[in-house]
């Protein structure tokens, strides 16, 4: 392989931008803290990470984070690195170690963040991609146009395994698209995933048998990489439509593993997300992160949700979605953004405007099952309110003629959406 990976990160240094990305670029392919014998001019032009650009953006006064270096300036720029290819190859967890690995614990940097990565098609074509995405998940909804509605099994733990059943057949007959596990809801021994899996799907393949559509339900399958492959065996038998992971506590080769075992869509779930990406100063930017995650095979990934309950302003959720649905080179189709966090019939408008698509999920929680007249009611109302979007009609002009979402539109407090 001669073609070559390319990275760009946000820096910060009391050395000088210069110093600081040859520092960085050494540490993360050839070189060391000193130049050793096997470290031949050949070797390093064939091997070596290469600095293909700086920007300076700022000078402080100060270090952003907490810096054994002292200095009296500290410069803030932009830094695009590369590598050739052949150090690493398609290996997804090698290339997070090159990109993201002893970099952000450099004594020359007091603030280091991955923006973005320029994967070349050799390594894209090397992963599987989503098996899904977009099209694929549609076609086991049954949901042709406008968005997908799913929910969240609430409360997130202490639900027996009748109890989520029984959650179940309230969704399912309310014209649900999708239902999730709550990420904390795995396999333990007060709702066991084997037991809740049968007993779900029981009623929703009832419930399939007499619609002839399938409700979406995506079992918490996180577990070690034996036991996620058992559950999914699991789920083929029972035939359930989608398995859920926890981005965060599988990492990549475990997300992989799944996909390789998989023959249904692969929900991903970012929990703990804010660890690598909360402080504008250090972590991975989610458009970097989300490129790995896909390539590895998630069909629909979390991206929070507009006016949300979290830290992430708008813009950001919205630049997530529309990163989660652009084609990853030869890696295959876009996935599923999949928007949570406090949403109502209030931001399912907004969030297709923004887009300029439908090709999302809107997991709504209370949106849906806190509405007055009940959750099929409250699915009913997102609907509505999607139309009205689609139609060009304000939201509450055509409530006027849709009870349901004129009583959505009376129970929840309407937010502030940048742009709207």
């Amino acid at each position: 392989m001669t073609d070559r990976l390319t990275a760009t990160y946000d820096i910060e240094t009391p050395v000088g931008l210069d110093r600081a990305a040859a520092v960085l670029a050494g540490e993360q392919s050839t070189g060391t803290f000193v130049r050793l014998a096997a470290e031949t001019d050949a070797l390093r032009d064939r091997s070596a990470a290469r600095i293909e650009g700086i920007v300076q953006t700022d000078e402080r006064d100060r270090p952003s984070l907490p810096c054994r270096l002292s200095g009296t300036t500290f410069t803030r720029g932009r830094v695009t690195v590369s590598w050739p290819t052949g150090t690493f190859g398609t290996s997804l967890p090698n290339i997070m170690a090159t990109v993201a690995g002893n970099l952000f614990e450099l004594a020359e940097l007091s603030a280091c963040r991955l923006l973005d990565l320029h994967i070349p098609d050799s390594v894209t074509a090397g992963n599987p991609g989503p098996q899904f995405g977009i099209a694929g998940t549609r076609a086991l909804m049954g949901v042709v146009t406008g968005p997908m509605i799913g929910t969240i099994v609430k409360p997130s733990v202490g639900l027996s395994v009748d109890e989520t059943a029984a959650l179940a057949a309230t969704l399912a007959p309310a014209g649900i698209d999708f239902i999730k596990d709550d990420e904390l809801q795995g396999n333990g021994p007060f709702n066991p995933l084997p037991d809740r899996a049968r007993a779900v799907m029981r009623v929703l393949n009832d419930h399939a048998e007499g619609t002839g559509r399938k409700v979406m339900y995506a079992f918490n399958i996180t577990d070690e990489i034996d036991a996620m492959k058992r559950h999914l065996d699991l789920l083929a038998r029972l035939g359930a439509t989608c398995a859920m992971v926890s981005l965060q506590s599988v990492g990549l080769a475990g997300l992989r593993a799944v996909r390789d075992h998989a023959a249904l869509p692969i929900h991903a779930h970012r929990n703990g997300w804010g660890l690598l990406s909360r402080s504008p100063d250090i972590g991975i930017a989610f458009p970097a992160m989300q490129k790995l995650w896909r390539m590895a095979g998630a069909d629909h990934l979390h991206v929070n949700g507009l006016n949300n309950k979290f830290t992430e302003d708008d813009a950001t959720v919205i630049a997530s979605a529309r990163a989660v649905q652009s084609p990853v080179g030869a890696a295959g189709p876009g996935a599923v953004p999949v928007f949570s966090s406090g949403q109502t019939i209030w931001q399912i408008g907004p969030a297709a405007q923004a887009l300029g698509n439908d090709d999302f999920l809107f997991c709504a929680g209370g949106g849906i099952m806190s509405h007055p007249a009940g959750p099929a009611a409250g699915i009913v109302a997102l609907r509505q309110a999607a139309e009205a979007h689609g139609s060009g009609r304000d939201i509450r002009d055509h409530a006027r003629d849709h009870p349901e979402l004129a009583a959505a539109l009376a129970a929840f407090k309407a937010p502030q959406i940048a742009g709207t």
